[in-house]
């Protein structure tokens, strides 16, 4: 950082600090002020000023700048940093929501009370005429975050107001899972489901993947000796397109899985069957063929793979999601005893304390298993104590049970 102190007259003093470049033009930026005093008093101004602009605190706004104008310029950059319908569903809430209430004010004069309002508004009545959950109010409040935290980063304002303001409640919903019982129910019933989808299904179950990323597997990605799949891309359908792309989730979202050497033979068999087709319309399977497509090698419909989903879960009168096969997978890997840092890994998970805040609760007894251990551990060190003979025999049903 540079600055510079020069004596206008008898006490006083003007102060020049450079803040950087304008964000919009490239050009330089400078700060001027005038103090009054002693030399000395403005040489602290200015070391003050440096330590201000250091941490981000001295910003020239743009007033010609609205909210809204950043947002769209915002929007632009998104293709390379989420995938599609993340996309599509940010520019949604843009567009629909947060340009139409907030996108009219000066970028550097949005307050908090601004951003509280606003999400008030969404649970009373919403800008659409209806009032919107508790968790769509805070998909609106972390776009708004995650968008001003760039403004702050280019220089535009100087804090995010929305780290002021607490942020809405997150909605708990109850977590669904098929028990070890109910998978032979589940997976017979998809037995009824047309071609791929009984594998599809199979797969999704037995290894966690997500529906983009199932539906994104091409052959190469798979090594049925090994027992193991790559997970590398995703697909999605956007505004009627099917959309390819390396997968962006996180970085931990590229990852090895290990497959059940069952999976791996019922995907051996399901590829010979995909390979009869191929041939009978003479287009051979390829690496980079989708594992789970049409006959002719076409894309699933994300949409139709859900219904189909749907009505076998009917079938087998069930009341779970497709993504609840990724819970189930957990809760399965759970019940079996696998490590959980493993299991992490299998989901892709960008580190284990989201897999453990996510699945704890389907460790039963495990506080009640750390209570005994610490007594255990301090039984050497603790005063013998005398128990009725009633906690006794508590004591004895429990250890029996």
């Amino acid at each position: 950082m540079k600055g510079s102190i020069r004596q206008r007259s008898k006490g006083s003093w003007e102060i020049r600090v450079d803040i950087g470049k304008d964000p919009t033009t490239g050009k330089r930026m400078r700060h001027i002020e005038t103090i009054r005093g002693g030399k000395r008093d403005a040489q602290r101004r200015q070391a003050a000023l440096l330590v201000e602009i250091e941490r981000g605190g001295l910003v020239k706004q743009d007033k010609r700048l609205t909210l809204g104008q950043f947002l769209t310029d915002w929007c632009q950059d998104l293709p390379s940093r989420c995938a599609p319908t993340t996309e599509a569903g940010y520019r949604f809430i843009v567009g629909q929501y947060l340009i139409p209430k907030l996108g009219a004010l000066p970028l550097g004069q949005l307050q908090p009370r601004h951003v509280r309002d606003y999400l008030t508004s969404l649970y009373q009545a919403g800008i659409s005429g209806r009032s919107l959950s508790n968790l769509n109010r805070l998909h609106h409040y972390r776009l708004l975050h995650k968008a001003l935290n760039d403004a702050v980063r280019q220089g535009y304002v100087a804090r995010n107001v929305c780290d002021a303001i607490d942020p809405p409640p997150k909605e708990t919903k109850e977590m669904s899972t098929l028990a070890p019982h109910e998978v032979p129910k589940f997976l017979a019933a998809a037995q009824e489901a047309p071609f791929p989808y009984y594998t599809l299904f199979y797969t999704m179950l037995l290894s966690a993947l997500r529906r983009s990323e199932a539906l994104g597997l091409s052959w190469g990605a798979l090594d049925l000796d090994l027992c193991e799949l790559w997970v590398k891309q995703a697909l999605y359908r956007v505004k009627g397109k099917y959309v390819i792309r390396p997968y962006l989730k996180t970085s931990k979202s590229r990852r090895r899985v290990d497959l059940l050497p069952r999976l791996s033979l019922v995907l051996r068999d399901y590829r010979a069957k995909v390979e009869r087709q191929r041939a009978s319309l003479e287009k051979p399977l390829t690496d980079d063929d989708l594992v789970f497509s049409h006959p002719d090698g076409s894309p699933l419909d994300p949409g139709v793979v859900t219904h189909m989903f749907i009505k076998t879960v009917r079938r087998a009168d069930l009341s779970i999601r497709l993504h609840d096969l990724r819970h189930s997978y957990t809760s399965l890997m759970l019940a079996a005893g696998v490590d959980m840092k493993q299991i992490s890994t299998n989901l892709g998970h960008a580190s284990i304390g989201i897999t453990f805040d996510t699945y704890a609760h389907l460790l039963p007894g495990m506080g009640k298993a750390a209570a005994q251990r610490l007594e255990k551990f301090l039984e050497p060190w603790l005063p013998p104590v005398e128990m009725s003979t009633k906690c006794q025999q508590i004591g004895e049903t429990r250890i029996r049970a």
